[in-house]
């Protein structure tokens, strides 16, 4: 198995590295590509981590040599959102930076699954979606937005509000990856809230990452967390890939499109990507009125990413 991660110097790439150096199965190849020259020392400094993972570096303007006979692509290159920012802010930036990586994906490993953390993600995946249908090479099944972070917010969340442990809460997400968009169905978490606490920890998961930027206090953007995030999905679609049954996480695809043509929910991963797209049960009518209220606001982020193309 080779899991290559685009953007690997930077805050979620480093974060991210050092979970899958430590918990991907032995024998794994990591290869790490950043532009900036400093990538081969991160890969220096993680193979001396005492795992049966293999490590390897790679900088400059060209990441084909890195992106060789890859199974997983995660790509968390663009820049990190700054207080008064919101992720639409980033598009400029990050939409061409996507663009560039995903077209030498297409050329050098165009069976790989491709997992895009770069935000605006609502916007990238679709970006994503159009490079790679103009090469010829779009499987949707095998391209993702990684949305995990809501989920490992909202377990975070929930659990902090009931006294438990979060690793025992398991919160569906569904929906996009910015504000208003991201809906979490509490109704499903196990657990009983009043009207004014749905409301009042939607909000909080919706404005998670603002949370984060504030508290920075200009110094970056959530990166640690999503490192972990990124790092749990990944290592789903490692399991996926190597036969477990029964991987489910809720994610960023384009689905059946009764709602937007990408859509965060769950799926059923397996050898080839997404095996399955899953029903997320019935929604509450305050999670029904929040959905179609953010509905035209997805839509038109995908659209953006679409024109860019």
């Amino acid at each position: 198995m080779k899991i290559v991660l685009l953007g690997a110097a930077g805050g979620i790439g480093q974060a991210l590295g050092l979970i899958l150096k430590t918990q991907l199965p032995a024998g794994s190849d990591l290869s790490l590509y950043d532009i900036a020259p400093v990538t081969p020392g991160v890969a220096v400094d993680l193979s001396h981590i005492p795992t049966a993972v293999k490590v390897n570096g790679f900088a400059g303007e060209d990441p084909s040599p890195a992106l060789e006979n890859a199974d997983i692509v995660l790509i968390s290159a663009g820049v990190a959102r700054k207080p008064g920012m919101d992720r639409s802010d980033l598009f400029n930036i990050n939409a061409g930076i996507v663009k560039n990586l995903v077209s030498v994906c297409a050329d050098t490993c165009p069976k790989a699954l491709i997992g895009i953390i770069t935000n605006p993600v609502n916007t990238t995946v679709a970006i994503a979606a159009e490079v790679l249908k103009q090469k010829g090479v779009y499987d949707p099944a095998r391209l993702f937005g990684i949305t995990t972070l809501d989920i490992i917010r909202s377990n975070t969340f929930v659990a902090e509000a009931k006294g438990v442990n979060p690793e025992d809460v398991d919160v569906p997400v569904i929906g996009g990856h910015s504000g208003v968009t991201i809906l979490p169905l509490l109704s499903q978490s196990g657990f009983e809230f009043t009207d004014e606490e749905i409301a009042l920890m939607t909000t909080r998961i919706q404005n998670a990452g603002t949370e984060v930027v504030e508290a920075k206090a200009g110094g970056g953007s959530a990166t640690l967390s999503m490192g972990q995030a990124a790092a749990r999905f990944g290592l789903s679609l490692v399991r996926a890939l190597n036969g477990e049954d029964n991987v489910v996480e809720c994610t960023y695809i384009e689905g059946p499109g009764d709602k937007a043509r990408f859509f965060a929910q769950p799926v059923l991963l397996g050898k080839n990507g997404v095996e399955k797209v899953l029903d997320y049960g019935t929604l509450t009518t305050f999670e029904e009125s929040t959905l179609n209220n953010a509905l035209d606001i997805l839509r038109g982020d995908i659209a953006k990413g679409e024109s860019f193309i």
